[in-house]
This record gives structure tokens, sequence and C-alpha cells, in this order.
């Protein structure tokens, strides 16, 4: 069942970030693939991490047309969620400050190994480097925190935790209220 859901997000993220390319272009920048390979990577469950990675790269590369190299997304994908398993199996990466320069550093490398294929094996990049590598940090870091911060916020486990308390809290108050007012009366 789980890899069942990974694989309806993962369609849904490659069909949103063409969709969102065709709707306006300055979200062609948003990396949604990124950002699930860092979800996924600092669950700390590394082979995950990688089967999602290759294979958002393998379909990103295959969606975005023939000037992509086919594999240069996946390698790049691939060795982004290994580096930031690396880096969260030795760090706590657990709040919402402590991810922005996680998102950030994933942009970076997925970026740097993706151009770094095209000029090793002689093709040129679909973007120029530096429009690619600014344009795609900024934006990738930015809503990947908001979405990271919105899914710890409502869908994470722990925000399950808080709302079951909340409900407890509300039910415990309860009966000594209606103690109270019976006492008045």
């Amino acid at each position: 069942m789980r890899q069942l859901t990974i694989a309806v997000v993962l369609i849904v993220v490659i069909a949103l970030q063409s969709a969102l390319r065709a709707l306006w272009q300055p979200f062609g920048y948003v990396d949604l693939a990124v950002i699930l390979v860092v979800y996924f990577a600092l669950q700390r469950e590394p082979l995950q991490a990688l089967v999602v990675g290759a294979a958002a790269g393998l379909a990103l590369d295959f969606v975005s047309g023939p000037p992509a190299l086919l594999g240069a997304g996946g390698f790049s994908k691939t060795l982004t969620a290994y580096s930031v398993y690396f880096v969260a199996s030795r760090v706590m990466l657990d709040t919402t400050l402590l991810r922005i320069p996680v998102l950030a550093g994933a942009s970076l490398i997925d970026n740097l190994i993706y151009v770094g294929m095209h000029k090793v094996l002689g093709q040129t990049p679909p973007m120029p480097f530096i429009q690619s590598l600014s344009y795609k940090l900024i934006a990738t870091t930015i809503a990947g925190t908001l979405l990271l911060y919105i899914y710890d916020s409502y869908y994470s486990g722990k925000a399950r935790q808080r709302r079951q308390f909340t409900i407890r809290r509300r039910v415990a108050r309860r009966p000594s209220g209606l103690l109270r007012k019976k006492r008045r009366t």
C-alpha cells in the first residue's frame, strides 16, 4: 500500500511540475521532484529515497523532451537523495529551520550534477548554468520550505498527535465545566 501511495505522489508531482511550467514560466524553476526526494531522504529511508530520486529524475527527463540528456536527471536526483540521507543520518534535521539549508544544498547538488553530466557528455544544458542554478536554488528552497512546513503542520505524525491531545484536553475540560454549572444552580 505504501509503494502505491509513493507511486501516485510521484505521478502527481511530475504532472504538476509539467503543468505549472506550462501555466506560468517562472513556476518551471520550482523542482518539485527535488523536494520529494529531500522529503524521503529526511525520513531516513534510504532505499525509498534512492528509488524515488531515480524514478522522478528519469520521468522528468522523459517528459522534458529531446534537449535534455536522458538519465542525467535520474542520476542527479539519486545522488542528491543519497547525500541528503547521508547528512540526515548523522544530524537531526527535524525542524523547519534546519531544512532550509538542506533544501538549498539539495537543489545545488542536483543542478551541479545535472549540468555537469551535460558538460561531460558534450551536450548543451537546456538553460544557461548560472540562470538555472540561481533561479532553481531560490524557487526550490522557498517552495520546498513552505510545502514541508505545511505537511508537518497538518499531515505528519506529530500533527496527528497534537490533534489527539487537543481533543483529549477539550474532553477533559468539559466535565469540570459542567460540574461548576450544576453547583451554581
